[in-house]
C-alpha cells in the first residue's frame, strides 16, 4: 500500500508520507487557444506479463496514446505485493526517464495519459488514482466521461472506508471510491457492485496487488482493446498501441464487460447488457490513423470520407491540399475521387504543442501561425480547396482561408470531413458548450461568410456513417445531431462540476 507526493522540480514517485506538494508547473494549452481542437478524455494501457518489463511496455504503450491526452502521465506498478504510483503534469517523455522507469518494478502496470474533462489539469487529479481497499489496494486509470458524477460523490459520502488521498475533483477518482468500498471483498467485487451504478462513458484499467482488469460502458462510447503477449497481455485504448508493445490484437473489450487477469488466466464477468453507440468521431479525429475500430481501419475510413466528399461538395479547383495532419487522409481521398491533384500546401511545426513555457503574448497572438506556413510557391495563382477534419468555433478555418489568401490563392474552397459540429459532447470529447460552437448557432452559408471561404461543404451525416460500414444505430453521433444515447442534464456537467458544486465542503470530505 502506498500514497503518492509529487516532489518540486522532479515527478512524484508513490511515497509514505503525509504531505501532498502542489505542483509548480503545468502545460500552458494550445497556443491558439482561441480555437483549441476536439480533446480526448484520456489514453489508458494496462499489462499483465510475468517477467516483462512492464513499466517500459507501459511507457511506450501511452507513448502511442499521447494524442489522446497531453496534461499529465502516469504508471503505477505492483510486484505481487504492493502498488507503486509515479505520475506528474507534462507529456510522457517529459515525466518518465530511464531512472525513473527503472524503480518501477514488477509484473503488473496501469498507465494514464490526461486530458481533462471533469476537473482541473491539477497534479492531484492526474491518473493512475490511487486508494486503500479492505483487501490491499487500487490504482485506476478512466478514458471518458462519468454524466451522474454528484449522484455517485453524494454515495461515496460518509462511507466508512480507508484512507482518502490527495483533495481530488475528478469524477474518476469519485469511481474509485466506490471500487475501493470497504464492504467489498475484492476490488473485483467493488466493481461488480458499482459499475451498474455508473452511467456515461468509462473505459478503465486497473489493478490490485494481485489482477490487472479491464471495463468498458454498456455503450462502449470510448475504445477500449485487448492483446496477447508471448508472455501476457495488454489492455489498451486504441490498437496502435498494441502494436507498439509487439501485442497480438485480441478482441474488443465488449460494452458492459469486466475482464479480469490474473495468475489463473483471464475471466470475463458482465454487468450490463451491451448497448453498443461507439464514438463516431473517433473516426473523424481522435484516433490514430494506425488505429483499427470495430474491424476498420481508421485511415481507410478518413479517406473513404474524403471519396465522399468530393462527390458531395464537388470543387472548380486546381489543388487539393490538407490541413496537417488531422485532414491529410480526406484529402487523399478528396484528390482521388475529383481528380484534382494533391499536394502540400501547409507546412506544420512538428514542435509547437504543449510546454512547460508559457509562451509570451506576442507569440499567442500570433496563434495559428506559429503551427502552420503555407508553401507560397505552391499556393500562389491557384483554386485551392483545403481539407480539414472538423470546425468547433471557426477561428482556426478562418487565419487559414486569410493565410492561403495572404500566400496569392486564387480562391480558397473548405471542404470539412465531419458534419457541421452543433452539440456539445458529455462522454469525453471536450468539446465548447452549444452557445460556442459555430454551428451551434449559424448556417452552413454564414459559416462560409464567417471564414471568408469561396465555398464550404460538409460531409453529410448519412455519408460519414457509411464510410465506417457501421450500422447507424451502433454509433454516438450526439455531437452532431444531439441525439444523445443517455440523457443528459447539460446544467448537471461542466469540467469543473465538482469544484463549482453547492456541496464543496462534501466534495473536499469525501474525496
Amino acid at each position: 500500500m502506498c500514497r503518492c507526493v509529487r516532489v518540486p522540480g522532479w515527478a512524484g514517485l508513490a511515497q509514505y508520507t503525509d504531505h501532498v506538494i502542489e505542483p509548480d508547473g503545468r502545460p500552458a494549452d494550445d497556443t491558439d487557444r482561441a480555437d483549441p481542437p476536439p480533446r480526448d478524455a484520456c489514453g489508458v494501457f494496462g499489462v499483465w506479463s510475468p517477467g516483462e518489463d512492464v513499466a517500459k511496455l507501459t511507457y511506450f504503450g501511452l507513448y502511442a496514446l499521447q494524442h489522446r491526452g497531453q496534461e499529465s502521465a502516469g504508471i503505477a506498478v505492483s510486484d505481487g505485493s504492493r502498488i507503486m504510483v509515479f505520475k506528474d503534469m507534462g507529456l510522457v517523455a517529459q515525466v518518465f526517464s530511464e531512472s525513473v522507469l527503472s524503480t518501477l518494478t514488477g509484473h503488473i502496470a496501469v498507465g494514464h495519459c490526461r486530458y481533462s474533462t471533469t476537473g482541473a489539469s491539477t497534479w492531484e487529479n492526474a491518473q493512475p488514482t490511487f486508494r486503500s481497499t479492505a483487501s490491499g489496494s487500487l490504482a485506476l486509470g478512466h478514458n471518458g466521461n462519468l454524466i451522474n458524477t454528484l449522484e455517485l460523490a453524494a454515495m461515496v459520502e460518509g462511507a466508512a472506508g480507508a484512507w482518502r488521498g490527495p483533495v481530488s475533483t475528478s469524477d474518476t477518482d469519485v469511481l474509485t471510491a466506490l471500487f475501493a468500498d470497504s464492504a467489498a471483498a475484492s476490488v473485483a467485487d467493488g466493481a461488480l457492485a458499482a459499475l451498474p451504478l455508473v452511467r456515461g462513458a468509462f473505459s478503465l484499467v486497473f489493478m490490485d496487488e494481485k489482477m490487472l482488469y479491464a471495463a468498458r460502458d454498456p455503450q462502449g462510447f470510448r475504445p477500449l482493446v485487448l492483446g496477447r503477449l508471448a508472455r501476457g497481455w495488454a489492455v489498451a485504448s486504441e490498437t496502435a498501441a498494441l502494436d507498439i508493445v509487439g501485442a497480438t490484437f485480441v478482441r474488443e473489450v465488449e460494452p458492459g464487460e469486466l475482464i479480469a487477469i490474473g495468475e489463473q488466466g483471464l475471466s470475463s464477468s458482465r454487468f450490463a447488457p451491451a448497448q453498443p453507440r461507439g464514438c463516431l468521431f473517433e473516426y473523424v479525429y481522435l484516433a490514430r490513423p494506425d488505429t483499427t475500430i470495430s474491424g476498420r481501419s481508421v485511415q481507410a475510413t478518413r479517406v473513404e470520407v474524403g471519396r465522399r466528399l468530393a462527390i458531395e461538395h464537388p470543387a472548380d479547383a486546381d489543388l487539393v491540399i490538407p490541413v496537417p495532419e488531422s485532414g491529410t487522409p480526406a484529402a487523399i481521398g478528396y484528390a482521388q475521387a475529383s481528380g484534382i491533384p494533391y499536394g502540400q500546401g501547409l507546412v506544420k511545426n512538428s514542435y509547437v504543442g504543449r510546454t512547460f513555457i508559457q509562451p509570451s503574448q506576442t507569440i499567442r497572438e500570433r496563434g495559428i501561425r506559429l503551427k502552420l506556413n503555407p508553401l507560397r510557391s505552391v499556393i500562389a495563382g491557384q483554386r485551392v480547396v483545403v481539407v480539414d477534419d472538423s470546425i468547433v468555433r471557426g477561428n482556426t478555418q478562418r487565419a487559414i482561408v486569410a493565410m492561403l489568401r495572404e500566400a496569392g490563392a486564387a480562391q480558397v474552397h473548405v471542404r470539412i470531413s465531419s458534419p457541421p459540429v452543433s452539440w456539445p459532447c458529455f462522454y469525453g470529447i471536450d468539446f465548447a458548450t452549444r452557445a460556442e460552437l459555430i454551428a451551434g448557432s449559424l448556417s452552413v452559408a454564414e459559416i462560409q461568410a464567417s471564414i471568408g471561404a469561396d465555398s464550404l461543404g460538409f460531409i453529410s451525416l448519412a455519408g460519414l456513417i457509411g464510410a465506417t460500414t457501421r450500422p447507424a444505430a451502433s454509433l454516438c453521433r450526439a455531437c452532431f445531431d444531439g441525439d444523445y444515447p443517455i440523457p443528459v442534464s447539460e446544467r448537471e456537467q461542466g469540467k469543473h462540476l465538482l469544484e463549482e458544486s453547492a456541496s464543496g465542503e462534501m466534495v473536499t470530505g469525501l474525496l
